[in-house]
Order: C-alpha cells, then sequence, then structure tokens
C-alpha cells in the first residue's frame, strides 16, 4: 500500500509497482550513505542476510537495529571483558548452578521461558538473589502451569531467596559494594590463614587487570556506595555472602542493566564480579544477557551492524565476490539525528516500531516526516505508520507462524536464541491473504528493483530455496558449518562461544578487569529535586505493542496515565495518592524541557529517589542526549525528571 495524500489514505499497490518505486527512489539519492536501514529482532536470519547484502550491495552499512535501544551495551561491554558480545552459559548450566544472581529485568513478563528455569532452581534449594527497583510478582512467587499440584491448588513456589531494591541507576554502585565486600572477605580469610575466597588460578592465567580493579574498590568508600546505590552495607554483604559460599555461580541480566547512560560500564562490572571466583567459562556458572524478542541477537550474528569487521568483509566477498565498503554506519541514535538534520532521506524499516520506541518522539516525530521515502515491511499496522514522508509504503508480510511457500516448496526459516542456541522455525497456519510475501522475497523484490544485475547476486535463485541462503551465510560467518543439516536435528545446534570454554577473543588473549571510575558522574541526575524515572512495560504489553490497559501485578486497571512514587518523595512535595502531576525532563543538554502532563500518583514500594512509568508514554520526557556514549544505548532506565502538581 502507499501513502496517497489526495485522499489522506493508504491505497492499494501492485507489487511490482512498490519493487520499482522504491528502487527509483534509492537510486535518486547521491550518497548511499544518506538512506537508513533498519531492522527489528523478529526478522529471521534468513531475511536479515539478505537484508545487510542488500544494504551492503547499495553501499553503506547504516543498519539502526533494536539492539541499539537495548543490548548493544551488551555487545559492547562484553568485548572488552571475555571477548564475545554473548551470554556463556546454556540452559543445562542452570541445573548444576549453585546460586543466581539476577540484576535488572522481569523475566514475568519479557522473558517467561525463564521462569520455569528459576522455578526448578528455586524448588532444589539454589538461591536466587534479585537486585531490581520494583518488586516483580514473578520474582517472588511463581505458579507454574507446568506444575499439576500447583494448578489444582492455587500455589506456588518462591522465587527469591532475598530481593535488594537497588535505586534507579545505582546498579554501578552495588556492585563495586558487592565486589568490596568479596575482596575485604577475602583479606580476612588470608589473614586467618586461609586460601582465600578469590580463584586466584582463574585469576592469574585468565585475566589481566585485576590490581587495577582492586585499587579502585580499595578507594571507594563505603557511604558512598550506600547512598548511590540505595542499599546498605550489611545488605550487600549478605548478597556478597551467599557468593562467595556458592562454587558455581550463573548471573543472569537484562535491560534495567544496560539501558542506562553508563550501561556498557554496568556490564562490564557484572563480568568483573564473576571472574573474581572464575564463576566464567566453567558448567553451571557464566553470565546470561536476556534479550526478549525473537531473533535480536542473532540478526547482529549474521551481519546487522554498522561497524563491520574484516572477517565479515572478508565473508562478503568470498560469498559474493564483492568487497563492501568499511566505513562505519549509523547506529539508531545517529540515524534519527541524521534524518532530523536532512542529511538522510529514506528509511527502509525490516519490521519493527522504530519512531515510537525511540526518545523524544517530538523531536523523532517531526524527523520521520522529512523522509523523502519511508518503507516498513511489516506483519500488523503500528504508530509508525502515520509519519508519512513524501512518499510512504507498506509492504505486508508473513509472520513467523504461517506457512512460507516458494518454489521449492514450504520453507524453515532460523532464529538465534539467548543462548546461542540456532534452531528452525516452519510456519503452519495458511497466511492471511493471497497476496502477502515472505520477508526474504520482499527484501529480494526491492534488491531487484534497486540493484538490477549488480554484482551478478541472483536473487530469484536465493528465495526459491532457503537452503540456499543459508549456504551463503556460512560462506561469509564459518561458525555456520554444516548449517543445514544441524538446523535439521532436533533442537538445532549451538554456535561457538569461546568464551564458555575460557577461550578469550580479547586483544590480550585473556579476559580483562574493567575500572568504572566513580559510582555516578552522570551530573543530570545529581540535582537536588530531581528523581531518576524508569521505564516499564505492564503486564499487558508486548515492546511497544499495548494489549490492554490492565497491570493487574501492579495493581493498575483500565489506564497507563501513572507514576508510580515512593511515599517519602510524594511526602516532599506535598502529593498525596492520586494527585494530578506534571513530569517534566530534567536532562542538562535540553533547553526546552519535555513535559508530561497531567498523570496520576500511585504510591508504590520502590526505591527513595526513584519513579516508574510506563513505555513508551514516558518517552516524551526521554532527552535525545541521554544516552550511554560508548554503546550509543538510549538511557531508557536513568531518566532524570522533576516532578510538580499541576496548576
Amino acid at each position: 500500500m502507499i501513502y496517497d495524500a489526495a485522499s489522506d489514505r493508504y491505497v492499494p499497490l501492485d507489487w511490482q509497482q512498490a519493487f520499482n518505486l522504491i528502487g527509483e527512489e534509492l537510486n535518486k539519492i547521491p550518497d548511499p550513505h544518506q538512506a537508513e536501514f533498519y531492522t527489528s529482532g523478529r526478522a529471521s536470519n534468513e531475511a536479515a542476510f539478505l537484508f545487510q547484502l542488500l544494504v551492503r550491495a547499495y553501499g553503506t552499512n547504516n543498519f539502526p537495529d533494536c539492539s541499539n535501544m537495548c543490548h548493544e551495551a551488551t555487545s559492547v561491554g562484553l568485548p572488552k571483558s571475555i571477548g564475545i558480545g554473548k551470554g556463556t552459559v546454556l540452559l543445562e548450566d542452570f541445573d548444576h548452578c549453585d546460586a543466581i544472581f539476577s540484576f535488572g529485568h522481569n523475566p514475568g513478563t519479557n522473558h517467561p521461558r525463564m521462569m520455569a528455569t528459576l522455578h526448578e532452581a528455586s524448588r532444589r534449594g539454589v538461591p536466587i538473589i534479585v537486585f531490581n527497583p520494583l518488586k516483580e510478582r514473578a520474582l517472588e512467587r511463581f505458579a507454574s502451569p507446568q506444575s499439576p499440584v500447583e494448578m489444582a491448588t492455587f500455589s506456588s513456589t518462591p522465587i527469591a531467596s532475598a530481593y535488594h531494591q537497588v535505586r534507579t541507576g545505582g546498579d554501578l554502585a552495588a556492585l563495586k559494594g558487592l565486589m568490596k565486600h568479596v575482596l575485604e572477605m577475602d583479606a580476612a580469610d588470608l589473614e586467618k590463614g586461609g586460601d582465600g575466597l578469590l580463584d586466584r588460578a582463574f585469576i592469574a592465567e585468565h585475566c589481566i587487570g585485576f590490581e587495577d580493579l582492586r585499587q579502585d574498590l580499595e578507594a571507594t568508600d563505603w557511604d558512598s556506595i550506600e547512598r548511590a546505590s540505595g542499599l546498605s552495607k550489611s545488605a550487600l554483604k549478605s548478597a556478597a555472602d551467599v557468593y562467595v559460599k556458592a562454587k558455581k555461580v550463573i548471573l543472569c541480566y537484562g535491560m534495567g542493566i544496560t539501558q542506562h547512560s553508563r550501561g556498557t560500564e554496568n556490564v562490564q562490572q557484572l563480568a568483573n564480579f564473576l571472574m573474581l571466583r572464575g564463576n566464567i567459562g566453567r558448567e553451571g556458572a557464566g553470565i546470561c544477557p536476556l534479550r526478549g524478542h525473537s531473533n535480536v541477537q542473532g540478526d547482529r550474528t549474521v551481519g546487522i551492524t554498522e561497524i563491520p569487521n574484516k572477517a565479515l568483509i572478508d565473508g562478503m566477498e568470498r560469498a559474493f565476490g564483492f568487497r563492501p565498503t568499511d566505513k562505519q554506519g549509523h547506529n539508531a541514535v545517529e540515524s534519527i539525528e541524521a534524518i532530523a538534520e536532512g542529511h538522510s532521506k529514506a528509511l527502509i524499516c525490516l519490521g519493527g516500531n522504530l519512531a515510537v520506541a525511540m526518545f523524544d518522539p517530538e523531536y523523532v516525530f517531526k524527523a520521520m516526516r522529512k523522509l523523502d521515502l519511508s518503507v516498513h515491511i511489516t506483519t500488523k499496522l503500528n504508530r509508525s505508520h502515520l509519519l508519512i514522508g513524501k512518499t510512504t509504503i507498506l509492504l505486508p508480510c508473513f509472520g513467523r507462524t504461517d506457512l512460507d511457500t516458494q518454489e521449492s516448496g514450504p520453507q524453515a526459516v532460523t532464529v538465534e536464541d539467548s543462548m546461542s542456541m540456532v534452531h528452525a522455525s516452519r510456519g503452519f497456519l495458511n497466511p492471511p491473504g493471497e497476496l502477502l510475501k515472505s520477508e526474504p522475497a520482499i527484501v529480494a523484490g526491492i534488491a531487484k528493483a534497486t540493484l538490477g544485475n549488480r554484482y551478478g547476486i541472483d536473487w530469484d535463485w536465493l528465495i526459491a530455496d532457503y537452503d540456499r541462503i543459508r549456504d551463503k551465510i556460512e560462506i561469509v560467518f564459518p561458525i555456520f558449518k554444516d548449517y543445514n543439516s544441524r538446523i535439521r536435528v532436533k533442537g538445532g545446534f549451538r554456535l561457538d562461544v569461546p568464551a564458555s570454554y575460557r577461550k578469550w577473543n580479547t586483544e590480550s588473549g585473556k579476559a580483562t578487569f574493567r575500572v568504572a571510575q566513580g559510582l555516578n558522574v552522570d551530573p543530570a541526575l545529581a540535582g537536588p529535586d530531581v528523581l531518576v524515572l524508569t521505564t516499564l512495560r505492564s503486564h499487558d504489553q508486548y515492546n511497544t505493542t499495548v494489549y490492554g490497559l490492565d497491570d493487574r501485578y501492579r495493581g493498575v486497571f483500565g489506564r497507563r496515565d501513572v507514576l508510580f512514587m515512593n511515599e517519602h518523595d510524594m511526602a516532599d512535595r506535598g502529593l498525596t495518592e492520586g494527585a494530578l502531576i506534571n513530569i517534566v525532563s530534567a536532562a542538562v543538554e535540553e533547553d526546552d524541557k519535555r513535559t508530561i502532563q497531567g498523570y496520576t500518583v500511585v504510591r508504590y514500594d520502590i526505591p527513595r529517589g526513584s519513579v516508574a512509568g510506563y513505555y513508551p508514554e514516558m518517552n516524551t520526557v526521554i532527552s535525545r542526549h541521554h544516552y550511554d556514549r560508548q554503546s550509543g544505548t538510549p538511557a531508557f532506565k536513568g531518566v532524570p525528571v522533576t516532578i510538580a502538581a499541576t496548576a
């Protein structure tokens, strides 16, 4: 469909007409770096690989991606610590661990498959130590649908053995407190004639940077740690006691760690904590970043990155006979800025709801309306499709459960989960309409219309049988060796994760303790009246898709225009529950302060100095300048705001 300005409607458009128009518009752009190509994590490996082939053959590495908004701090931070931007554990490791530490995630809503794993670990007596500003129902107690007893008796299993409500943005301080306790207990044990509590053999053989970390922790005082984390020294010691008593520890985390202005450093401190006792690279231990989308990790593995390395460029040349540009492209923040400033003229979106998902909608929405061309490959309509450029086209595609039949017959696609497991997904439902196409077929159609026979790529041949796409993936990325045969094995296969067997692909060849200076250097969070806002999803929501207005576990029904506040912060501002308030951005870079008006205060069990509200509504007060400078991840979980009663 194409937007028709005369009728103010989207009207039908023939597929070939759509492809030709997109190709014409892309070829009008004088510089390929003036086009942006967004990828959602719902895209399969096959679709994402063809998309990056199209974009690199077109001549750019502009790949804003949903990873930029969630776990980019993992992708940037962990390689510098352990040599790979992925988790090191399998689900089977949870059967062998002695303790689980959980930071900044709500698996009940965002990682439901994880709940069964935590449920079983708790039932066998594994302590689960949680650090999260709000108490999430599924991390307190969980009734397993697979348990006939719990289902029949309406009973449940306690999950968290200790729940530490860290101040929003206080994770770095809490982690330094945990590590400082471990070092102090280690010193005390040595003084008594013991062997100490650190894994000195692991540190000596596999690590560098330990002494720098030790000096930083010794120079950090407890008063500052308590103030920044919102946790007492004794609370942190109780968690550290669990850690040193456990032989094998798994640490799980989500966007409560990554979506901060210091998200990359947060991730690296998690790695530091585990490395102190050798808890990376052995059975029952390791780091576990939890990604919520179906293939956000796989997209990256098959080439969706704005910073291509030499191995990727070499692989593309092997597979397709041309050498793509190695010029660094745009991430999500840079893409929005390029569009807003008029430098980028086109945006092609392989799924997703980019504009609504990003910060400062007033700025972003205005930018989107400047585009000469905007194209959305999508399974359903969303609000981004209302942001009309000069030419705006919607291309409806199959969902993952729809039967995808190409020239060689029914096709399967593949995805990669948070444990680096790759498995096949084959649709079985009749597509909702005869005119829909698959994502790979749509990408190929755009490529043919835009590139013609450039580099001799036979797009029709590739989409006729997705095995051929996977053969090409294997040529570019040798870690997919025997791709087609391995996905035909039940359960799929695991990609190589060198850190899981203590091979460190870092510059030094060793795991690296990374020092984070101070506890919180963000000046925006330091004002006397400033509160730190974290954004939340309700329990009736997936990403930006809101299915209903009830958040039953938090006691909110029929609405989302609320702000959760600590009762002492309310009293300090003369507010009572139900009061109407304005929420104002306190970002120091903003001249024009963004404001959300007329929201209702809800008293909630949340640390003092912290407030919480629903995403994406709260994006209004998130400054476009407020993001992690290392990874480019917007600070959705550490937003400086002020609160005042409405006039």
